[in-house]
């Protein structure tokens, strides 16, 4: 009997089965924090001019407040802390300069708003000429400040030959002088001319942002024009109406070119700004003018908040009766 003899098993290659095909692998992600700043790299050349224009002259306006700086004694210069600041402080000048800043800012914007927003509500309609009426209602905004005082100093406000008491007169009305009987409100008159178009602008684009359809349903429920301008309009310009208070305050708190110009910062029209050119080129006080200009940014933001929070609780008022 014969046993099976086993299979012999084949010699086996040495260079083994051929490798798989290379898969090729997809590029590597950038780090995020690669990704931001190649996105964001285009804004720094703007950034770094925004920080040396604006930053780095407001760190040495801090530092100069807080030296004793007389620049007919630049040699007595020496480091005083906040004394400056307490010395602003007690000022009655700067403090009534103080109040006549925020009564000018306060009036001037809220007429300003109040004014173009019927500017706007008149300008959102449809009529011949419209283009052209809109050009002619922005060129106030667009003259040089000093010139539109200038304007009103001397065209207007002049009484003996300004064209109001042109118009008195030819009325057999007498001839006041607005500047020396009207001090305060010569000067908000001005600025309101000049205000009231920037004002009228943004609340016009808001008018034309507002959705139609939904004014047009009112409508057709029955809705009168007061009350879709109360429950539909009015809210729906509440963000165009915080933004004009907020920059009208900025800008009107820091005002000096009309007080200069139509007052020269006489008969109770100091307000901040021209009492601090008083005291730095007049006085040559460094040190105080430098901790009043503080001063005037930290109104300017208090004013502009108060003034939004203010408007956004009006809102929430009638959004709450609605």
């Amino acid at each position: 009997m014969t046993t099976p003899t086993p299979a012999t098993a084949l010699p086996c290659s040495r260079s083994g089965p051929p490798p798989p095909p290379a898969v090729p692998q997809p590029p590597r992600p950038r780090p995020r924090g690669a990704r931001a700043w190649a996105t964001r790299a285009p804004l720094l050349p703007a950034l770094v001019f925004l920080i040396v224009v604006t930053q780095l002259p407001f760190a040495a306006t801090l530092v100069i407040s807080l030296f004793d700086w007389n620049s007919l004694a630049p040699d007595a210069r020496r480091f005083t802390g906040l004394s400056n600041y307490a010395t602003v402080a007690r000022d009655a000048e700067l403090r009534d300069s103080v109040l006549t800043t925020a009564l000018l800012t306060a009036t001037v914007v809220l007429v300003s708003v109040v004014l173009g927003l019927l500017i706007a509500l008149l300008l959102d309609r449809t009529f011949p000429g419209r283009g052209v009426v809109r050009t002619m209602l922005i060129a106030p905004f667009l003259l040089v400040p000093v010139a539109a005082a200038l304007l009103w100093k001397h065209a207007l406000f002049n009484p003996e030959y300004g064209l109001l008491n042109g118009v008195l007169n030819w009325l057999g009305l007498g001839q006041p002088d607005w500047i020396s009987d009207l001090p305060l409100i010569a000067v908000e008159v001005s600025l309101i001319w000049q205000w009231t178009p920037f004002m009228m602008l943004i609340l016009l684009a808001g008018l034309q942002s507002r959705p139609l359809d939904m004014v047009e349903a009112a409508r057709l429920d029955g809705a009168t024009s007061l009350q879709i301008f109360r429950y539909l309009t009015l809210p729906h310009l509440r963000r165009y109406l915080e933004l004009g208070v907020l920059l009208g305050s900025i800008y009107i708190v820091q005002n000096f070119d009309a007080v200069f110009t139509i007052t020269s910062g006489g008969l109770g029209t100091a307000n901040l700004p021209y009492t601090i050119y008083q005291t730095f080129y007049q006085a040559h006080e460094y040190g105080l003018a430098s901790a009043a200009g503080v001063l005037v940014v930290i109104g300017s933001i208090v004013i502009a908040t108060f003034a939004l929070r203010v408007v956004s609780s009006l809102f929430r008022e009638e959004v709450s009766r609605a």
